[in-house]
């Protein structure tokens, strides 16, 4: 794992600055169009069962048709409703929710989700004809190309650009983008950039005993160490091809070559990306994508309540409107709600991002005193405060309710005292000899976490703590809470997977060997013992199997060792247009999934 914030902390660092952007896994009800109001503090939304591998003939297009296909229609314009810019549109630089989802329309990766009507996923070959075949426990593993593919010029897609399009991810300006298979090939950290510091500009490859390409059609990693999950990470979006002709390096951000259902045809960077059909894509080879509308139109600088109100409203170009990540405004949730018309084009959903408030170990040295913490904060209220019940799931232990293998554990009692144990708190502390500890409580200065800090504050003072707020800029939030010495007791922070398997959780957060400016384990958690186990269980040539025991391990790292206490799970309520069909959830990356999406 990266030293630096990857996009789920980065992600998450938005998120614990305050911004309401919530984001990603699909809820038990599945896929979309439906809703779930009740769902909030003591109902669980679980959908750790929702994750299995494809077979060869999961992975052949064309993708099934969407619900109410009948009424789809060739053709058509879908316009997207974006607060934020999109950083990247390069592949390998993207890490984020709202270009995780764009990405899809017009880039293909070796492996991919397959969502079906019921929210249920499985991992299947996307330019590749399977999940890969494994070797020598794990280590090698092995991919071959379907027939068919091209690019948008029509040229083929060889293994050759695959290697290209991994061999990039070396370069020095290949910042941004997951590292999972660089470092699984080439070594921890950024060490790995040393084995082709200049990526393949230069005329220089990996060796074959790394990546090999022995023919057109099969590409062959060489891991340093067993990786049962490989098919989950070449599923990111930069382990797929680039044509060597058509990299611009650093331009290629603005004009990436489609290999997908769509193509850039005008991008003017802050304010608007325009995606045309890619008349050479091919739907026999994908499994994952359709090819409705002409084109899709999307506009950045729409703030959640503009967004929310346009979609209500449902007039003109906007009731062909939709928003990969805007949710619908905390303010104009309940008028959403008591809109009939809305109810079969809204959706909440469960997000793979798990909020906590986590207890700095190297200033919180007696457990006591965390587990009083943890007693104390009175996540309902949190939830509450942050949009209540569309907003937040009440979160009772250490993984969200999307990761596979995931139990609803309750330690602490969160369910049957939602609000906290100020009783349970008092007595731990008395015990400890530290009634009225003073505690350090740090959170970043926007209207959400202004409100939180009010609620938290009152329960610690209840429980027997004496608080001392640190009100932080939201814009260094995420510096400010990375420093080893951040001089902070407790602070709030989201995490989620980058796949639903606990590995990309529990070894970023808790792994001692990660304590260090800008890396994620921000409790400072350093036990042997878990250390040992995290890589146990990262041994186990399953994931299926793994999964229990990464619950296993994460209940005794919070009853044991208390880092933090979790609060609440984030969900996703979305609502788009009544002239659209076709949309549903994507339980992996938390949002409306524009890949089936039609003009009735």
């Amino acid at each position: 794992m990266r030293t630096t914030v990857n996009r789920r902390a980065r992600h998450a660092a938005v998120l614990a600055a305050g911004a309401l952007v919530l984001s990603a896994c699909s809820s038990g009800g599945g896929g979309g169009g439906g809703d779930d109001s009740s769902a909030g503090p003591g109902q669980d939304k679980n959908v750790s069962s929702n994750y299995s591998l494809g077979s060869a003939s999961d992975s052949a297009g064309p993708a099934p048709e969407p619900a109410g296909a009948k009424e789809a229609k060739k053709g058509g314009t879908v316009t997207v409703l974006q607060r934020d810019a999109f950083h990247h549109l390069d592949p390998g630089q993207i890490y984020f929710g709202d270009m995780l989802i764009s990405q899809l329309l017009y880039n293909r990766s070796l492996t991919g989700y397959k969502v079906d009507e019921n929210g249920k996923v499985k991992v299947v070959g996307d330019l590749a004809t399977d999940t890969g075949t494994s070797a020598d426990g794990g280590k090698t593993w092995k991919f071959t190309l379907k027939d068919g593919l091209k690019w948008q010029d029509g040229s083929p897609i060889t293994s050759q650009d695959v290697r290209w399009g991994i061999e990039r991810l070396y370069a020095s300006f290949e910042t941004d983008g997951p590292q999972y298979i660089q470092q699984w090939l080439s070594g921890d950290g950024t060490s790995y950039r040393k084995a082709l510091p200049d990526g393949p500009y230069d005329g220089k490859h990996l060796p074959s005993s790394v990546l090999d390409t022995p023919d057109d059609k099969t590409i062959v990693f060489h891991f340093l160490k067993p990786h049962a999950d490989a098919p989950f990470a070449t599923a990111m979006p930069n382990i797929g091809a680039v044509k060597a002709d058509k990299d611009g390096k650093q331009k290629y951000d603005n004009e990436p070559f489609s290999s997908g259902p769509y193509q850039v045809a005008d991008y003017k960077t802050g304010k608007s990306l325009t995606l045309v059909r890619n008349t050479n894509w091919n739907p026999k080879t994908d499994p994952i994508r359709h090819q409705y509308p002409d084109k899709f139109e999307i506009s950045f600088g729409h703030q959640a309540t503009d967004s929310t109100r346009r979609l209500l409203a449902d007039q003109g170009p906007d009731k062909y409107g939709m928003s990969y990540t805007n949710a619908v405004a905390p303010e104009m949730v309940q008028k959403v709600l008591n809109d009939a018309g809305t109810k079969n084009r809204r959706f909440v959903e469960i997000q793979p991002y798990l909020d906590v408030i986590n207890f700095n170990m190297d200033r919180l040295k007696d457990v006591r005193v965390r587990k009083a913490l943890a007693y104390a904060v009175p996540s309902g209220q949190i939830i509450q405060q942050i949009g209540g019940a569309t907003a937040g799931q009440l979160a009772t232990n250490l993984l969200s309710p999307s990761i596979d293998g995931y139990k609803p554990t309750d330690p602490f009692g969160k369910k049957a005292k939602p609000n906290g144990d100020p009783d349970k708190a008092r007595a731990l502390l008395k015990e400890a000899g530290k009634e009225g500890q003073e505690i350090v409580y740090a959170y970043a200065n926007t209207d959400v976490q202004q409100k939180v800090a009010v609620v938290v504050t009152q329960a610690l003072e209840r429980a027997g703590f004496k608080v001392q707020k640190k009100e932080v800029d939201s814009n260094v939030w995420d510096n400010s809470i990375g420093e080893v010495k951040n001089g902070f007791d407790i602070f709030r922070t989201g995490w989620g997977a980058d796949w639903p398997v606990a590995s990309t959780v529990v070894p970023p957060l808790y792994d001692g060997r990660v304590i260090a400016d800008g890396a994620q384990n921000y409790s400072h958690l350093n036990d042997p013992a878990v250390t040992k186990e995290i890589d146990r269980v990262n041994a186990i040539p399953d994931v299926k199997t793994a999964a229990p025991e990464w619950q296993k391990l994460a209940d005794k790292i919070l009853t044991d060792d208390v880092p933090a206490v979790p609060t609440y799970a984030n969900l996703q309520f979305s609502l788009w247009g009544s002239g659209l069909g076709g949309v549903k959830y994507h339980p992996v990356y938390g949002y409306p999934d524009p890949s089936s999406v039609f003009v009735k």
